[in-house]
């Protein structure tokens, strides 16, 4: 019998399987930026290609079961916070996208500064693709709220670990600049390129906040 609990089981596979797109693709992009090879960004790009439109069918989803369900208590909150997710998840795949194009500067003719940050940066990467994993894993988790908990605090460690790694590249850089007394525009571009990665993880934590309201209650 199709419900409004039905619905919102839908909408939660839906949108852990668009997650899982997205970890595809940063996935595909590491590999490309570990081997500088700027042709493999365009296949790091395909996964991402039909995010819009079935951000889009979750939507649809979402404002018919508000129409058809009149929900109420938690399936209300979950479909309210889901809402929210959803425009989440478009600007994250906007996110990614921004940051392939940027990244095709790394490629074999770059000098080996350039490569250094590059490299350096990927641990920024693979926490961003942990979060995204911890993601899905609150998205599923729909009865045990000590683990949807604990997995939101996981996702906060990540974000911790990728702006110390931040910290330290950024300062790494402008002191190597300090030391040769001159300014590399491209190597501050690329500072501004990771910089810009970092709102995706950013994203995710906010997700994560929009999940801990749907399960336990709060503050949206």
């Amino acid at each position: 019998m199709l419900n409004a609990e039905f619905r919102i089981g839908e909408i939660r596979e839906m949108t852990a399987g668009v997650l899982n797109d997205m970890i595809i693709s940063q996935k595909i992009a590491l590999q490309a930026l570990e081997a500088c090879d700027e042709k493999s960004f365009e296949q790091a790009l395909i996964p991402l290609k039909s995010i819009d439109e079935r951000v889009e069918e979750i939507d649809s989803l979402i404002l018919s079961a508000f129409v058809r369900f009149s929900p109420e208590a938690k399936d209300l909150r979950e479909l309210v916070a889901f809402l929210k997710i959803t425009s989440a998840l478009q600007r994250i795949a906007t996110n990614e996208k921004n940051y392939m194009k940027n990244m095709k500067i790394c490629n074999p003719k770059s000098d080996d500064g350039i490569k250094l940050i590059i490299k350096e940066s990927l641990a920024i990467n693979r926490c961003t693709i942990q979060a995204m994993t911890f993601t899905i894993e609150m998205i599923q988790e729909v009865n045990d709220k000590d683990r949807l908990k604990d997995l939101d605090s996981k996702i906060d460690v990540e974000f911790s670990k990728t702006d110390d790694i931040y910290s330290m590249i950024e300062k790494n850089v402008l002191q190597n600049m300090h030391g040769d007394h001159e300014v590399d525009d491209e190597q501050i571009n690329i500072l501004k390129y990771i910089r810009k990665n970092l709102k995706i993880i950013d994203r995710l934590q906010d997700i994560a906040s929009k999940l801990i309201f749907a399960r336990i209650g709060g503050k949206l």
